[in-house]
């Protein structure tokens, strides 16, 4: 059984189980499903609670120790089973299904997890988990859910703002969700209940985003400008290098000329975007892409690519940031 993060609150009111999987990269979301959880299992009389950390170190003898023995103090417990590297390994691995199979009694079992990639659902161990209970996937708020998001919270706190105000909020905190928590905190703190005006937000709100290298492409392709410049600004500040950002941009170019090489030749767009493995939103933004731009654009931003990496490594002239903005103008220009 699986339980969206957003719909968790409620499943607790109705039922416990005995079993919680938290899995995803979003910090922010796995702690708050892992609080909710706890705290609905301290509200039922799960007060002793034991903390596991796996790492490389791990006796995982005292783990099925622990669930085969009864509680300390014959109170309710839960069991908080920590698991950073989302790989339990080959000792663990069959601890885990052992466990999973005969749940201790009176019992909370937690076990948090990073994101789990297509070859750790079809583990023995990641299936044993699935069987045993619930399952919470923690997936990040798209850029375009952000601005949504805030205003939720927002109302959470008995406050509200513009659509003009969320999108701010959502340019200054884009991929960080921690700092988005904390500054929307402060906003509560700073002014009462009600609408919140441009001036005040833009006054309280500090530039705390975090631009990821690998999400550079997605504005690229959509043609988003603005989003594009900002990201690459912030890339820049931050010091990524050079090459990777040259090298990841090249390499969703390539992927696009395969795509739209692919729809001229009478091949459907599904089975292209499978063969190179783009799955869940990425696959709308790029069959956009590669509908509406040319096998010879895309060729020539690719050669265009080309010549940033011989800038970056010094073998060329020119400036790689200002050419990096140009490289990304060309599916502005493109735009229908």
């Amino acid at each position: 059984m699986r339980v969206a993060p957003e719909q968790l609150s409620r499943h607790l009111q109705k039922q416990l189980a005995p079993l919680y999987a938290v899995f995803g990269d979003e910090l922010l979301l796995s702690i708050e499903a892992a609080d909710l959880i706890r705290a609905a299992a301290h509200r039922a009389g799960h007060i002793e609670r034991e903390i596991f950390t796996i790492d490389h170190h791990f006796n995982w003898a005292d783990l099925q120790q622990r669930g085969n023995s009864l509680s300390l103090f014959g109170e309710r417990r839960i069991m908080d089973i920590r698991i950073p590297s989302g790989k339990p390994g080959s000792q663990g691995s069959p601890v885990l299904e052992a466990y999973c199979r005969s749940l201790p009694p009176d019992t909370v079992t937690l076990v948090t997890l990073p994101r789990i990639d297509k070859q750790g659902f079809a583990t023995k161990w990641f299936k044993a988990l699935e069987g045993a209970g619930v399952m919470i996937p923690v997936v990040p708020v798209e850029r375009a859910r952000l601005p949504a998001w805030i205003g939720q919270r927002l109302e959470m706190q008995g406050q509200n703002a513009a659509p003009d105000t969320l999108q701010f909020l959502a340019d200054k905190v884009e991929g960080n969700l921690l700092a988005a928590y904390q500054e929307l905190k402060k906003l509560g703190l700073l002014y009462p209940a009600g609408t919140l005006s441009f001036d005040q937000v833009k006054d309280a709100v500090l530039d705390v985003a975090r631009y990821d290298v690998f999400k550079l492409p997605a504005a690229m392709m959509a043609g988003e400008t603005a989003r594009y410049v900002r990201m690459l600004e912030g890339l820049r500040g931050e010091g990524t290098a050079l090459p990777l950002i040259v090298n990841t941009l090249a390499g969703q170019i390539r992927s696009l000329a395969l795509v739209r090489k692919g729809l001229d030749s009478g091949k459907p767009v599904s089975q292209l975007l499978n063969e190179l493995r783009v799955w869940g939103d990425q696959q709308k933004t790029m069959e956009s892409a590669a509908r509406r731009l040319t096998l010879k654009q895309l060729v020539s931003a690719l050669m265009h690519a080309s010549k940033i990496d011989r800038i970056s490594k010094g073998i060329g002239k020119g400036d790689a940031w200002d050419e990096l903005l140009q490289l990304g103008l060309r599916f502005a220009i493109a735009r229908p």
